[in-house]
């Protein structure tokens, strides 16, 4: 992580989460490039662990619906356990279905699908559209 004082680390922060460890480090490195501080994770239970510990940074969580040790959906419902305000976007390279979504997450926000694969300009766009709506402490 950078030095507390640096004007990155005032930034709100973006957590990405995919088994797949070639989009999260895309979407990492690309991300950057767009002046946000992403933090990357392949494991949602590592992903978890972080959130928890860093939660008052995070402004927004993208995540990957298909995940093996976790899929998307619990994954969101945990984090939305731990801060309600949160902004989440979810992410497959599948349709997304009405009725598997409507009973695994029946009364969580979701912020933003995300149909992959997307353009990190893309991507950054809409991120920039949420977190310029967040203030961090």
């Amino acid at each position: 992580m950078r030095g507390a004082n640096s004007d990155v680390d005032s930034r709100p922060f973006v957590l990405a989460v995919d088994d797949d460890f070639d989009v999260i480090n895309i979407f990492r490195l690309g991300l950057e490039k767009y002046d946000l501080n992403v933090f990357g994770f392949t494991d949602p239970l590592l992903a978890l662990e972080h959130f928890k510990i860093n939660r008052e940074r995070y402004a927004l969580v993208v995540s990957d619906i298909r995940m093996p040790t976790m899929n998307g959906y619990e994954f969101v419902k945990k984090v939305k356990e731990i801060k309600p305000e949160i902004k989440i976007f979810l992410m497959t390279a599948f349709e997304i279905n009405d009725l598997e979504f409507s009973r695994a997450l029946p009364s969580i926000r979701i912020d933003e699908f995300i149909q992959k694969p997307i353009s990190v300009s893309k991507l950054a766009a809409t991120i920039q559209k949420y977190i310029n709506k967040v203030k961090i402490s």
